[in-house]
Parts: structure tokens; C-alpha cells; sequence
């Protein structure tokens, strides 16, 4: 039940939304007269434009159903989020516009500044609009009076959870215990007994919903639950606490009508993804490898046999998606002198010896990595991604983290979501891998074209004032 009331509010907000982004434009295209220096023709057809933010806010609802959860108790920031996540497909969709039709009648002032007064007038209505919707439809005839079944640390455990949905309606009317425990009187919701008192008390009550707060641990108690609410007529939601028991986070899966559980998303299994993922690295690594690669080839040549002659490039083989082997390039950063394989896959430390002076430079700026560019041309790798290991370090690292292999679900990167946070360099202590790997499935998990925008800019900024952590 709240889920559709939660996605009745975001398809409402939406729709409210969109009306004002295009009441918005419609009223500024009327007043802007009185501005100064922001001039509209008066002859300028505005249709094309209203149906460019029409469509841009109905696009932009993926992101307000990303917040859904709590999409009703918007933070200030998680307003601004929306909103520019708003703004930016609108603009996206408009200034294209202009471009395909070369429409020079149309200011460019002033389709800027509406954007501006829009994006601040969405802030606003993305921080109040969903309460002010909530209290609208939920409050007093639509209360769902709900009796909770549960263990008192059951209860305890989702009590956040209650008081978010309170203003979809929830009211807390008393707790049953299934195990004999008691709680103390004056108790929110108050106690109100066992499981055998679960007919009368919603009578009582005049419930018209019963929250089981965990699987039932016996059969008879889940059957007994399910009789009594169904000759009651009231709801039944059950609560899976599953991934407490299994001690891991866990996503519901539905494959056609069959109900599945996994360790975590995977959005770029989504075709629609990989295809703009896979554009995305085109788009940058085209340019990289056509314009920028052959000057530095040039000057990495020229240093290297000024003071360490031999090879231009480093070639290792590295793990990709799906544990397949690549070859990956790099500029050769090191003295060119044979080594074992111990030696090999030695890290390189701060102020090691086999560096020479012009390669220390390009490890701190990270211009060793940019032949990996060709890399991701080829599509062995992705401009974002987990940074990929020699193979016997795979094997090292899968030994000290359980879920380190989860890394090859996705294309390894030029740079990931732990390097631009600063975690870089050598691994010395398990602990720098623990968090490497968390940044790794947490990206993995929530990927999305912003996030590879985000930590691309990122590690631009630390291309141009390199952290400490890099050598």
C-alpha cells in the first residue's frame, strides 16, 4: 500500500513540477519586458520550447523515483540534487533544440536566465511539494490505523522506518509480541499483548492493517496471522529480515512472478546503460588518443632517452570484465632493466629507486595512464571504473576480501570512485584495500552518467594538483 502511495506522490510531484517549470516559462516570456537587458522577440514561437521542458521534466522523473524512499522528507541538498539533475536535462533538450534548428530568434539571455530562476524556484518545490502532497492526501480520512507483530528488537530495529512513513498515512495503534516478552507501559505503539490477542485487538483498535515485523519462525503462527487478517479484512504486510540473518545487505529480484535475491544492483547489466557508458568513453577517449596521445608519445620518447632508454611503453596483463586477460599500456615510468616476477609485481613505493626522475613526474600526474586510452578505445577498459591489478595481485586481495572478485562484474578504469576520493597508490595494510573495494562495489552498485561525470572532473582537478597519496 505505501508503495503505491509513494509512487502516486513522485507521478503527482512530477506532473505538479512540470506545470510549474512550464507556467514558469510561459509567465517570464510576458514580463521579461520589464527587465533590463534581457530582450524576447515578440514574434518568437514558443511552443517547441514549452514541449522541450515538458518533456525534460517528464525525462528528469528517473531521478525523482531514485529518491523515492525518501522522496516525502527531502533534505535542502537532496532538493538542490534533484533540481539540478532537473534543470540540466531541460537545458540539455532546449539549447539542443537551437542548435538542430538554428533558431537565432530565440535569446540566449534569456532562456539562461530562466533556467537559473527555474532551478531555484524547483529547489523549492522538490523541499515542500511532497509534504505539502502528503498531508493533502493522507491525513485524517486516509489514517491506516496498523498493529504491529514482532519481537520488541524487531520493533526497535524499524522504528525509523515507521516514523518516515507516518506522513503516508501509517498510524501506529499497538505492538503484539510473539514470543511472551512484554514491553514497558506508556511504550509508542503501546503493547498490547501476544499473538492469541490478534482478533480482538483489531477489532478494538479497528485496524485495517497488521505488519509482521519478521518471518514467521513457525508455520502455525504465519498460517494464524494470515486466517485472522483475511476473515478481519485488514492488509498484511510481512517484513523479510533475511539479510539480517544471512548478515548481508540483499536486492529483491522479480523474474516473472518468481521472487529472486542478489548481493547487489547492477545497473550497467541494463543494455540502455552500457550503451551510454560505452559513448561516454568514446567521447573521451577519442580525442585523448587522436589529439593528446601522439605529442606526449613524442616527449615521453624524448626524456626517456635523455635518462632511462629502452622501451616507450609498459605492457602488463591485467584482469577485465568477466575475468578475462588483457594487455594494458602505459608509459614506462621505471628504469628499463629485467626483472623476475617477484620484482614485477613489487608496488611501487614513495621515492623508489627504480623510478627515474622524469617517470616520477609522470606517475604523480598520472600521465603514465593516458595510453590506456587505447585501452578503452578498444573496449577492453572504461574511462571510469575499478582500478584493475596484476594477476597475482587479484589472487592476493581475493584471499583478504571475500567480495574483491565482484570488481569484474564491470570494465576496470583509467580511474574510479577511490582514486578521485584520494585512496591511490600503494596498498600497505589491509585496511587501504577494505575501502578500495567498498568504493569499488559501491560504484558498481549505484552507477549512473553522472557519477562517471563527477569522478572524472575529480580526477581532472587531481591531474592539475596532485594529492599526496600519488607517486
Amino acid at each position: 500500500m505505501f508503495v503505491q502511495r509513494l509512487r502516486g506522490l513522485v507521478n503527482l510531484h512530477v506532473a505538479v513540477t512540470t506545470g510549474v517549470a512550464l507556467l514558469l516559462l510561459f509567465a517570464y516570456a510576458n514580463f521579461v519586458r520589464f527587465l533590463p537587458r534581457v530582450e524576447l522577440s515578440t514574434n518568437i514561437n514558443l511552443t517547441p520550447y514549452l514541449l522541450c521542458v515538458t518533456v525534460g521534466m517528464i525525462l528528469s522523473a528517473r531521478y525523482v523515483n531514485q529518491l523515492a524512499g525518501r522522496f516525502h522528507r527531502l533534505s535542502w541538498a537532496s532538493a538542490a540534487w534533484l533540481a539540478t539533475r532537473q534543470i540540466s536535462m531541460v537545458a540539455l533538450l532546449v539549447f539542443g533544440f537551437m542548435f538542430a534548428f538554428k533558431d537565432r530568434d530565440m535569446s540566449r539571455l534569456f532562456m539562461g536566465s530562466y533556467l537559473v530562476v527555474c532551478w531555484f524556484t524547483l529547489i523549492l518545490a522538490n523541499q515542500g511539494l511532497p509534504h505539502m502532497l502528503s498531508r493533502i492526501f493522507f491525513e485524517q480520512a486516509r489514517r491506516v490505523p496498523t498493529l504491529f507483530i514482532g519481537t520488541v528488537k524487531s520493533l526497535d530495529r524499524l522504528k525509523n522506518w515507521l516514523a518516515s512513513k507516518e506522513v503516508l498515512g501509517l498510524q501506529a495503534a499497538g505492538f503484539l509480541t510473539v514470543d511472551g516478552e512484554t514491553t514497558l507501559e506508556g511504550s509508542e505503539p503501546p503493547f498490547l499483548g501476544g499473538l492469541p490477542d490478534l482478533p480482538h485487538r483489531i477489532d478494538e483498535k479497528g485496524a485495517v492493517q497488521v505488519i509482521m515485523l519478521e518471518i514467521p519462525r513457525v508455520l502455525a503462527e504465519g498460517r494464524f496471522i494470515i486466517e485472522t487478517c483475511q476473515n478481519k479484512g485488514a492488509r498484511l504486510l510481512i517484513y523479510s529480515n533475511l539479510a539480517e540473518q544471512l548478515r548481508h545487505p540483499l536486492v529483491t529480484v522479480t523474474e516473472e512472478g518468481h521472487q529472486f535475491y542478489t548481493l547487489q544492483e547492477e545497473p550497467l547489466e541494463d543494455p540502455l546503460n552500457r550503451i551510454l557508458k560505452r559513448l561516454f568513453d568514446v567521447a573521451i577517449a577519442l580525442p585523448v588518443v587522436v589529439v593528446a596521445l601522439p605529442p606526449l608519445i613524442v616527449l615521453v620518447w624524448l626524456m626517456q632517452r635523455l635518462q632511462a632508454p629502452g622501451r616507450l611503453f609498459h605492457i602488463q596483463e591485467r584482469t577485465g570484465y568477466g575475468h578475462h586477460r588483457f594487455r594494458m599500456l602505459k608509459f614506462r615510468s621505471m628504469y628499463d632493466v629485467t626483472q623476475d616476477a617477484a620484482a614485477e609485481a613489487r608496488q611501487a613505493k614513495k621515492g623508489d629507486s627504480r623510478i627515474y626522475p622524469f617517470g616520477a613526474l609522470l606517475r604523480k600526474t598520472s600521465l603514465d595512464e593516458f595510453p590506456q586510452f587505447w585501452n578503452v578505445l578498444i573496449g577492453q577498459m572504461s574511462a571510469v571504473g575499478p582500478r584493475p591489478h596484476l594477476p597475482i595481485h587479484d589472487q592476493l586481495f581475493a584471499k583478504q576480501m571475500n567480495a574483491y572478485r565482484t570488481r569484474f562484474f564491470v570494465k576496470p578504469g583509467i580511474t574510479g570512485l577511490a582514486q578521485c576520493n584520494g585512496l591511490r597508490g600503494e596498498i600497505t595494510e589491509p585496511l587501504l584495500l577494505q575501502k578500495r573495494i567498498e568504493h569499488d562495489l559501491n560504484y558498481i552498485a549505484n552507477w549512473s552518467i553522472w557519477v562517471d561525470f563527477q569522478i572524472t572532473a575529480k580526477t581532472v582537478r587531481q591531474i592539475l594538483f596532485p594529492p599526496k597519496s600519488a607517486y
